[in-house]
């Protein structure tokens, strides 16, 4: 039985679970990087699938934009099917000159103005973390697939357009070198539940360099590298 926004049936999803923000992202990973996939969910568009990277099941779902809505998705697949682990890969922008268009990296903690956390558990803690065993897996996988990784702490922003200044400026005083909109939510859910979690992003735009940003089409098909990265972190986890 599925639930209102998962029509999978149990045992449909792998217990390793790759979730892009992007319900076409998903779709492209499934059909370009693995094997004998099996659509496992279309209501509102969130499609999920089902396969096999070398020989082990895999599942890849899209989660929305922002912590509502991965919070719904985790959230159902940690407690309804079962699931053990979500590695998010997502997309993310530059606070910090270092950070560049198409880099890899990796939260090992996520700050949010978001109230999340506090509504959904009484947690008021505004910094969350993801499992550092997943991590040192990530890293393992990174160094053997020559993919340079850094770990930094990411900021999970309730607001996309925002009118003020100031939001940001308190992530950068904090530590935050890019930002996101959804590792948050992930990471509280995570623990919440019981279960694991980390998240991968690529750089896809930068707030201190006008002219690097990548197109939607690049967005959708061209971060291989965290996707490689990503596929065989869930195989040797």
């Amino acid at each position: 039985m599925g639930t209102p926004h998962n029509e999978a049936a149990k045992g449909e999803i792998a217990r390793v679970v790759l979730m892009p923000g992007d319900p076409l992202r998903a779709r492209h990973i499934a059909q370009t990087y693995l094997q004998d996939i099996q659509p496992f969910n279309t209501i509102r568009g969130m499609l999920g699938f089902t396969g096999t990277y070398k020989g082990v099941p895999v599942s890849v779902m899209g989660s929305g934009m922002g912590i509502p809505s991965i919070g719904i998705y985790s959230y159902e697949l940690f407690t309804t099917y079962d699931v053990d682990v979500i590695i998010r890969i997502g997309s993310c922008g530059a606070y910090a000159p270092e950070r560049h268009v198409f880099d890899v990296v990796l939260a090992d903690s996520a700050y949010s103005e978001s109230t999340y956390a506090l509504t959904m558990s009484g947690d008021e803690n505004m910094i969350q973390f993801p499992a550092m065993d997943v991590n040192a897996c990530i890293l393992d996988q990174a160094l053997a697939l020559g993919i340079r990784v850094d770990p930094i702490r990411f900021h999970s922003s309730d607001v996309f357009y925002n009118g003020i200044e100031q939001p940001k400026a308190d992530a950068i005083a904090l530590g935050c070198q890019i930002v996101e909109m959804e590792s948050f939510g992930l990471f509280h859910n995570a623990n919440v539940c019981g279960k694991k979690a980390a998240c991968l992003c690529t750089v896809s735009d930068s707030f201190v360099y006008e002219d690097e940003i990548a197109t939607p089409q690049q967005r959708e098909q061209n971060f291989d590298a965290m996707m490689r990265l990503a596929l065989e972190s869930a195989i040797a986890l």
